[in-house]
């Protein structure tokens, strides 16, 4: 603050006294309502005053200050939030699957009890026991005939313990680690690094992965996230005469008319040298000079303020120090050709917001003028123009469109000179008006900058260009599946506009009946969506593609509760949507209705702060670390240093996940449906009797050592289609879209086939070892030799199961699978060879019996090659006639045998492909 700025030593504060009164805490960023009395006069506090937490000091080594707002009551704290709880759609589903399994448990279990307690009423014959081999008349409860009712109940509890294998509790462990494994793999991705800022992809979740390839909308931020958020000043139209070269790819506002003092010589030198002083002067910038080379950089609260100051420099008004209470420039005298030095008297600076879509400087020349330079937006500025001052005005419009057509970035320059009374008279009103501590002091202070910022004087327009990253928009292949920048109109696409831009509402706006306004509003808005309803409507069955766009200020009223379900069907009719200007909290609320009201995927992108409620909404945010901060980053699930990264994280490492998660839950439900079923065909066998199949330690460590970290490779390591075919096909990333490969039809179709298989194992080996010796001394098969030989053909079967499924085998897979097989038994030689009190059934059951005898081999043999035979023969006759996507592109590379089905059109040959294609 002025006043305060000869205070600049510890000493100075001894007598220093001060009262600041400010607004109550809240959560507002943008606006500090304040004052400080000092030395019997108030002097108002803006934000440009406070310091938020955290803040980081540019320019200065140190400051003094008064604390104002601590802990839980700061701005920054009040404005965080817990990060949203997101799960993906597939566990969402695997819970219901579970819940599918548990009623199945339940079922069994409730089936074997009834048929428990009818078989123990039924048991006695002639006084005797049936089951004389379970010994009833030892049984208190159990197998006693008189009490079957109670036997049941009983049977039911322990029926629940025995078949609890059906529910894959692992299956949760499991997924994490997969998860952990692949986002590793995510940030180890060379692909997206970005050297230049040395940055690579970060996964900061790991919940989401398999939901990166199921993708349906990418709603995205344009500046920053599309673009490089560097701004350069290529264009300008100054007094009807447009500059800069419009032939080359990267336009440059500086030609030969304006350099090096040209400009001098063209028709309107005055206004050209108020237009360059105007961009010299009219900004928030801080020059920073460098001691050892001389040049001057700029420190800007935007791009464009920077790339304005820039090309003021370059065209010799030379921004060179600001102070307070000054601003010194180095111009080039029109007059003599050489640089001057001139310092203008700061008087008032009326600071840019989403409001007031402009900004001004009030100040005094050496000569005592005082001027108003104002820019902003031309839908502000062009009305706030002197009645016919600007004989240029239709010539700079049309300038204006032109560079709106070539994606340049427009602002309109004007200025006023005032007089001393005018002056004064706003000064005390503005003053006034800062100074007020109110909860609508920013209101007040509009309303008085709008009595100054009128009747200006046109100089002309300015055009940046905010480039479009690299590799964004080069790709026109994969416009169906991401939105690149230049996609988004395209020639020949219809456009929908909604707009309150009309000359009515505009009426209204200027009677000032807030309730009128918004009823008409409202009503027009919902005419324009009807209208857009209805062009779609009138299109069906042509080639009519349709672009959406609509303006914040109309984008108010479409999501409104009984509105934005009409916004939505128009929306999701169009092949894009092109939201103006709209702010933090829309960009939620659209990314809100469009998760909700399609139940689709939803992926948001973006680089600042205020895309964090969007990214935050979605069911992926993505945050660009860009220039912008590290706000969209922090508050994103995977951060990725350039828009181009979307690309390969999507079709590559979301296809891949979704797929190897898909495959792997379903596979676990497979395993232990296979499991389950086999204890509960014994059961059945052995009239419920409550004997267990198999030991109790291999039924604990089937899950946990033979079985899953076959399903853990898989997840972690398969591949079904190389990366440069996933980015040369993105047609492949539909199956994730249309969820083809973790459907209710493929998830029973795989729990149908455990079933198969339980019934293959459990009648092979009770058929082929029941009536026959199994030993050279001519014994039988015993319970403990059963239950292995089940076990074992168990083993084999879901390992074999496993390789059958996988597409893209590792050496570590290789070691995996075939290790897990092994491992079983290492295990039976190293369990059995135990003392018996603690192998009990399993006491060297493996050496003395299965390792022994042929037909252990040989049922083994036989119920793998009969139980996946089925498997395998559905697998070719699909692939050769019915088969999906990815493996058109596995097959047609087989038969052509060559690495590069390029060179061979892949065309659909089966209902199923043409729809994925679709």
């Amino acid at each position: 603050m002025d006043v305060t700025l000869d205070i600049m030593e510890d000493s100075h504060f001894r007598d220093f006294r001060c009262l600041v009164k400010c607004e109550d805490p809240n959560a507002s960023l943008y606006t500090f309502v304040g004052s400080m009395e000092f030395k019997e006069q108030h002097y108002s506090l803006s934000p440009q005053q406070l310091l938020l937490r955290d803040s980081k000091l540019r320019n200065t080594d140190y400051i003094y200050g008064a604390v104002i707002f601590t802990g839980h009551d700061t701005k920054v704290v009040q404005n965080a939030m817990n990060p949203p709880s997101k799960r993906s759609k597939i566990e969402r589903k695997m819970d219901k699957i579970v819940y599918l399994l548990f009623s199945m448990l339940l079922l069994l279990a409730v089936t074997g009890s009834v048929a428990f307690g009818i078989w123990t009423k039924e048991d006695l014959e002639n006084g005797r026991s049936k089951r004389w081999y379970l010994r009833p008349d030892n049984s208190k409860i159990f197998y006693d005939p008189k009490r079957a009712p109670i036997a049941a109940i009983m049977h039911l509890l322990t029926a629940l313990i025995l078949y609890n294998y059906l529910i894959p509790i692992s299956l949760y462990v499991s997924i994490e680690i997969v998860k952990v494994l692949q986002s590793i793999f995510i940030n180890q991705d060379l692909h997206m690094y970005h050297e230049k800022t040395n940055k690579p992809a970060r996964a900061r979740t790991s919940n989401l992965n398999e939901e990166l390839g199921q993708v349906d909308t990418i709603l995205s931020d344009k500046t920053g996230t599309l673009t490089c958020n560097s701004m350069e000043f290529v264009r300008c139209s100054i007094a009807g005469t447009a500059y800069g070269l419009c032939v080359t790819d990267v336009q440059r506002a500086r030609d030969k008319r304006i350099e090096n003092g040209n400009w001098v010589n063209e028709p309107h030198p005055d206004a050209i040298q108020k237009f360059l002083r105007l961009l010299a002067i009219c900004h928030t910038a801080l020059p920073e000079v460098d001691t050892e080379t001389g040049n001057i950089f700029y420190e800007a609260e935007s791009p464009d303020e920077a790339a304005f100051v820039i090309a003021a420099k370059e065209l010799g008004f030379e921004f060179y120090n600001r102070t307070q209470t000054s601003i010194s420039l180095h111009e080039l005298d029109p007059i003599s050709g050489t640089k001057v030095n001139r310092s203008y008297k700061l008087l008032n600076v009326l600071e840019f917001n989403s409001t007031r879509k402009r900004m001004s400087v009030i100040v005094k020349d050496e000569e005592g003028r005082l001027l108003l330079f104002c820019k902003g937006a031309d839908s502000v500025m062009l009305e706030r123009l002197a009645p016919n001052a600007s004989a240029f005005e239709e010539q700079t419009k049309e300038h204006m469109d032109v560079y709106a057509d070539e994606g340049l970035r427009t602002l309109v320059a004007a200025y006023r000179e005032l007089d001393e009374e005018e002056y004064n008279e706003f000064n005390e009103e503005f003053n006034e008006a800062k100074n007020s501590v109110s909860a609508d002091r920013d209101v007040i202070i509009d309303e008085v900058a709008n009595k100054i910022e009128r009747d200006l004087i046109l100089l002309g327009a300015t055009a940046v260009e905010d480039k479009l990253q690299d590799g964004v928009g080069e790709e026109p292949k994969k416009y169906n599946l991401i939105v690149f920048a230049c996609s988004l109109l395209r020639q020949g696409m219809k456009q929908i506009i909604i707009s309150l831009d009309t000359p009515h509402i505009k009426m209204l706006e200027k009677e000032g009946d807030k309730s009128v306004i918004t009823k008409a509003s409202k009503g027009s808005i919902i005419h324009q969506l009807n209208e857009g309803k209805a062009r779609l409507s009138a299109s069906n069955g042509s080639s009519d593609t349709f672009a959406l766009i609509i303006d914040g200020k109309s984008l108010a009223y479409a999501l409104d509760d009984n509105v934005k379900d009409m916004f939505l069907e128009l929306a999701v009719g169009c092949a894009s949507v092109i939201c103006c200007r709209s702010s933090p909290k829309q960009k939620a609320l659209v990314t809100r209705l469009v998760k909700s009201g399609t139940g689709k995927t939803t992926l948001a992108i973006g680089d600042g702060a205020n895309d964090v409620g969007m990214l935050q909404e979605a069911d992926i945010g993505i945050g660009i670390s860009g220039v912008e901060g590290m706000q969209a980053v922090m508050s994103s699930d995977i951060a990725i240093a350039q828009f181009r990264f979307l690309e390969r994280l999507l079709l590559v490492h979301g296809h891949w996940c979704y797929r190897r998660i898909s495959t792997m839950i379903c596979y676990f439900f497979y395993k232990n449906v296979t499991f389950g079923i086999t204890v509960f065909l014994f059961e059945a066998n052995t009239s419920f009797s409550g004997q267990p199949a198999y030991n109790d330690w291999y039924m604990s460590l089937y899950n946990v050592l033979f079985t899953s970290l076959p399903a853990m490779a898989l997840g972690v390591f398969d591949q079904d289609v190389s990366p440069r075919f996933c980015i040369k096909f993105p047609q492949l990333y539909q199956e994730g879209v249309q969820n083809v490969l973790f459907s209710w039809k493929r998830i029973l179709s795989w729990m149908f086939n455990g079933v198969c298989n339980a019934i293959v194992i459990f009648f092979f080996c009770t058929s082929v070892l029941e009536t026959q010796a199994f030993r050279k001394g001519g014994q039988i098969v015993e319970l403990q030799v059963l239950g292995t030989t089940m076990y074992s053909c168990v083993v084999w079967v879901v390992n074999c199961q496993m390789a059958l499924s996988v597409s893209y085998f590792t050496l570590i897979q290789h070691i995996i699978v075939w290790g897990s097989i092994l491992l079983w038994y290492i295990f039976l030689f190293a369990y059995g060879s135990m003392p018996p009190r603690i192998t009990t059934t399993a006491y060297k059951v493996f050496l003395e019996a299965c390792m022994l005898a042929p037909s252990y081999w040989l049922v083994i043999l036989l119920v793998v090659f009969s139980a996946l035979l089925p498997f395998f023969l559905y697998s070719a006759i699909s692939m050769q006639f019915f088969p999906m996507y990815h493996q058109m592109i596995q097959w047609k590379r087989l038969k052509s045998n060559s690495d590069d089905p390029e060179n061979r059109p892949i065309e659909p040959t089966s209902t199923t492909a043409s729809e994925i294609r679709r």
